[in-house]
């Protein structure tokens, strides 16, 4: 029986020309459609004969097609299959929710928790088949990762392929992919959709010795549009223009990241989530502009969160918040305790941030490169964290910063969101200390409620009833104010980057 689940890849199969350029003289695309709405995939060619147009459907039922192309042996072939049920585990693709977050097609939350393994996909075999395995144990959703090799310290190891044909020389045809190249990226990305992980796709990045940073507009375009071809239909893709795009700016200036946002925009049926990253705050691309769905940002002040949420009024991820690490230059060499400090920072103030370790290797295998197995030691705190956000309030949290909601008097709530970071989702709250250590913590509540207090030590990964005090407003603390006296007082150990967990209970307190 001809089936696919919802949100799987179907994929059409067709022989034709060889001769002259395939890749250059052949157009190919397909209509497939439901009754109800049509989209329209394009195909590629795979090398040898071969032409593939893949599919994602995107509901349950029959669906039809019919091929488009310039060749008359590739035109007006028909077909049909049905469209069945998601598996388990299969939620299908991520797309922006409530504004400042993200969700799955089926409506499921969904909470970034990345990494970054820049060229984990050019390192042979056994590496790359560790990198899956650890990936496995580990608890990161999304993992960065370029398309093409990369030349930088610490990664001068020749890929073993190449995007293009090279002649004897080594020189590229920009016109001619090379289709092995591509199967194996995209076996990667389909075992990453198996382990349940985000692909951040890397399209151009500046660290290159193969000539692929200074390829001509037209083959940037034309690749672009073969990428898009061979893996929109892969549902756990994001698209990343660039890393750190400003560093090309000389050889693609800015109308031609404006073009290639509208080329995603125009090739992807199914509207991928899309961004851009850059080196230089001071020269971060327009991420309010409509193609952007959420801001990709570098930068190691992760508590400016807050204002890029004001500003852009879209998801913000901090992929670069720096990395864990001890290598020579200081956006590889924090320690693990400041790695978990700025994850705890940037996710309890509304936002989400992005791993990356950088621990000299004898045999230069870092982490945020060549993948392998982690060393360090925030990536268990960071899949504490995100265990801890799944079990919350579902759909992302809210600056406490942005409300008012009683947890502080607003004569002097500002300040203290200056120092914590909370975040709230209804009647869940979570507030992060930082690296204060109070002995206790005031807070206004309504003392008619219910509520369960818990103290959470972010680095040994405990969870703890607090220690509680209804004061009921008796109590004089000093604190006058319109909002009047606090009502629970809290107790805590003492010690830097613990947090406090507050759920409302059901009923009154007692």
């Amino acid at each position: 029986m001809n089936e696919i689940e919802q949100w799987g890849r179907y994929e059409v199969v067709l022989t034709g020309p060889e001769g002259g350029n395939p890749f250059f003289d052949v157009q190919l695309s397909a209509e497939f459609t439901d009754g109800h709405q049509t989209l329209t995939p394009d195909g590629f060619y795979d090398g040898g004969g071969v032409y593939r147009i893949r599919f994602m459907p995107v509901s349950p039922g029959k669906w039809t097609y019919v091929t488009r192309s310039n060749r008359p042996e590739l035109d007006g072939q028909t077909g049909e299959f049905t469209c069945v049920k998601p598996s388990p585990g299969n939620h299908g693709p991520v797309s922006v929710r409530n504004t400042f977050h993200f969700g799955y097609a089926d409506g499921t939350p969904y909470y970034s928790f990345g990494t970054t393994c820049y060229a984990w996909t050019h390192q042979g075999e056994e590496l790359e088949a560790q990198t899956l395995a650890t990936l496995q144990q580990a608890r990161f959703n999304k993992i960065r990762m370029c398309v093409f090799p990369k030349h930088y310290p610490w990664n001068h190891n020749e890929p073993p392929l190449y995007a293009f044909e090279r002649d004897s020389a080594g020189v590229h045809d920009l016109t001619r992919f090379n289709p092995a190249f591509f199967q194996h990226f995209e076996q990667r990305v389909g075992q990453l959709c198996d382990l349940g992980i985000e692909a951040d796709i890397i399209i151009f990045h500046p660290y290159d010795r193969w000539g692929y940073a200074e390829m001509d507009a037209e083959s940037d375009y034309r690749y672009l549009r073969y990428l898009v071809a061979r893996l929109a239909a892969y549902r756990n893709v994001w698209w990343s223009l660039a890393n750190e795009y400003d560093f090309l700016l000389e050889t693609k200036p800015m109308e031609q990241w404006d073009q290639f946002f509208q080329i995603l925009l125009d090739k992807d049926p199914y509207n991928h989530l899309r961004s851009i990253h850059q080196a230089d705050a001071s020269r971060m691309y327009d991420h309010t502009k409509p193609g952007v769905t959420h801001v990709c940002i570098q930068h190691s002040n992760v508590r400016q969160v807050i204002e890029w949420r004001r500003t852009y009024g879209k998801p913000i991820v901090d992929d670069e918040l720096e990395y864990e690490g001890n290598v020579t230059y200081p956006w590889g060499c924090i320690s693990a305790e400041e790695e978990t400090h700025r994850f705890w920072l940037i996710v309890t103030n509304g936002g989400y941030g992005g791993h990356g370790e950088t621990y000299l290797h004898p045999d230069d295998i870092l982490w945020w490169s060549k993948g392998g197995v982690l060393h360090g030691e925030s990536w268990k705190r960071i899949g504490f964290l995100r265990q801890i956000i799944e079990d919350g309030a579902a759909g992302g949290l809210t600056p406490e910063a942005d409300a008012n909601n009683g947890l502080f008097p607003s004569r002097f709530g500002h300040w203290m969101w200056t120092r914590f970071a909370g975040g709230f989702n209804g009647d869940f709250h979570l507030i992060y200390l930082a690296e204060y250590q109070p002995c206790k913590v005031l807070l206004w509540l309504p003392p008619d409620d219910a509520y369960q207090f818990d103290v959470i030590d972010t680095w040994e990964m405990t969870i703890s009833p607090a220690q509680v005090r209804r004061l009921d407003g008796t109590p004089d603390y000093g604190y006058p104010s319109p909002d009047g006296e606090p009502t629970y007082e809290i107790g805590l150990p003492g010690k830097p980057h613990l947090a406090l967990r507050i759920r409302k209970q059901t009923g009154t307190a007692g």
